[in-house]
């Protein structure tokens, strides 16, 4: 699908890539002026202070000459927050804001507003967050208490809270890992997890946050073969799981980016991932570790961004600063106040 603005879109390569510490060498900035890829993704590597980061995030913007240019960074909470004190907040894990029971909803959107606003001030525009995985017995610890809860419907209405929480800061959600990795009882990291339970069973618990959030504007595909849709490939490279579960079962419309290619869930060399990831469907594929010779490997596979996802960029750009407009005024001690009473009763 060509978008009718093509020919006024600027190049992008369908991409999202990382870099390796806390400022750009010349090769960095000459790979990424050449590939111009459509974003990049911060890490704890990459973190040191908020002015060092601040003129990082400038410093990759400057690079494809996109003052839009998406970046990204995992700031769940708890085990997974690549902003830490002293320059940061805390953030409680998702198991921990959901104990607090009724107070749980009001309580995520708060804590998504703080850690919004922290990022906000950075320049950083999208948080890998909230996870909308569905927690089980088996739930392997990777997830563990990243994970909200095991009722789908209460995974949804805290994941909704998150996505409002930082959409108010002008930070965009991304939804992960879609279609859920709740189930997968190894770590996609390290090995490759294989779920067998029925299609029927999948689509009533592990889909259903994901469709009650199909509105959402970017998620994050799990590397984990589901055997009722694809036997033969991970979710991130089956166009049967993109096509025919992601986009028509469950309904998501967003921006799809695969999870990070240098994990070890996926074989082939970073060539074939990447095309498999980008014809199974998803709009980017995301590298994150910053190697050079594996973004190369990549960047020689990408397509440009296509038309269809620019214009699902365009919509998300349009929701979060209409919702950052729309929000309530309030200061940073009245936020944190309002969040601290919430969780201690």
């Amino acid at each position: 699908m060509s978008s009718p603005n093509a020919d006024r879109e600027p190049f992008a390569a369908a991409a999202l890539f990382g870099c390796r510490g806390l400022h750009l060498s010349a090769e960095e900035k000459a790979f990424f002026a050449d590939i111009r890829p459509f974003g990049f993704i911060l890490f704890a590597r990459n973190v040191e202070s908020p002015d060092q980061v601040r003129a990082l995030v400038a410093e990759l913007r400057a690079c494809v000459g996109r003052a839009d240019a998406p970046v990204l960074i995992d700031q769940e909470g708890g085990r997974v927050q690549r902003l830490r004190p002293p320059h940061w907040r805390a953030a409680p894990a998702a198991a921990e804001i959901a104990a607090l029971g009724a107070r749980a909803e009001p309580a995520a959107y708060l804590n998504a507003r703080l850690i919004g606003r922290e990022l906000a001030a950075l320049g950083i525009t999208v948080d890998c967050a909230p996870v909308l995985d569905v927690a089980r017995p088996e739930t392997h610890a990777v997830i563990g208490d990243r994970a909200y809860a095991s009722d789908p419907a209460r995974v949804a209405a805290l994941g909704r809270a998150v996505c409002e929480g930082l959409r108010a800061e002008g930070v965009h959600p991304v939804v992960k890992h879609i279609p859920g990795h709740g189930r997968a009882c190894a770590d996609s990291h390290l090995e490759l997890p294989r779920v067998s339970a029925a299609y029927a069973e999948l689509e009533a618990l592990d889909f259903a946050p994901f469709r009650a959030l199909a509105d959402e504007d970017w998620a994050m595909t799990a590397h984990i073969v589901y055997d009722a849709v694809d036997p033969e490939a991970p979710a991130t490279c089956s166009r049967a799981m993109v096509a025919g579960v992601i986009r028509d079962a469950i309904g998501f419309g967003g921006l799809l980016m695969s999870d990070d290619l240098s994990m070890k869930a996926l074989d082939g060399d970073f060539g074939q991932r990447t095309r498999a990831a980008l014809e199974a469907g998803c709009d980017m594929v995301l590298h994150c570790n910053g190697e050079m010779a594996e973004m190369r490997a990549v960047a020689a596979a990408l397509a440009p961004l296509s038309g269809a996802a620019w214009a699902r960029f365009a919509a998300a750009e349009a929701r979060r600063l209409a919702a950052r407009a729309a929000a309530e005024p309030v200061s940073d001690a009245d936020l944190l106040a309002r969040f601290d009473a919430l969780m201690t009763g």
